[in-house]
């Protein structure tokens, strides 16, 4: 009972703790905003950029894939409506924000 009671008080009798920077306590989120900001954020937008400038440059007999994956050439440019032709025969009306990639760009 005796060392129970000497166990309780020394670690009662510890010293007192020392106030801590609120700064610190603010750190780990800090830190976390970083890491994101470094791998989700800063590509992402960097990606949206070179996809803006790719719908941007495009021209007529470029060969594109549609993000739906269909393959085409482009036979006319409007605003925001791009005409493929899919098949010899066959053409199709698409977003200008639909076009994903450029296979081929045109010859010039």
């Amino acid at each position: 009972m005796l060392t129970l009671a000497i166990a309780q008080n020394v670690v009662g009798a510890s010293a007192p703790k020392a106030a801590s920077n609120p700064i610190m306590g603010f750190m780990p989120i800090i830190l976390i905003f970083v890491v994101f900001y470094f791998l989700l954020i800063r590509p992402q937008k960097k990606q949206q950029k070179e996809q803006k400038q790719l719908i941007s440059e495009l021209q007529k007999n470029d060969e594109v894939v549609t993000a739906g994956g269909i393959h085409g050439t482009i036979v006319n440019l409007q605003e925001d409506v791009i005409t493929l032709r899919i098949d010899e025969n066959t053409r199709m009306k698409v977003q200008r924000s639909s076009i994903q990639t450029v296979k081929k760009k045109k010859q010039q």
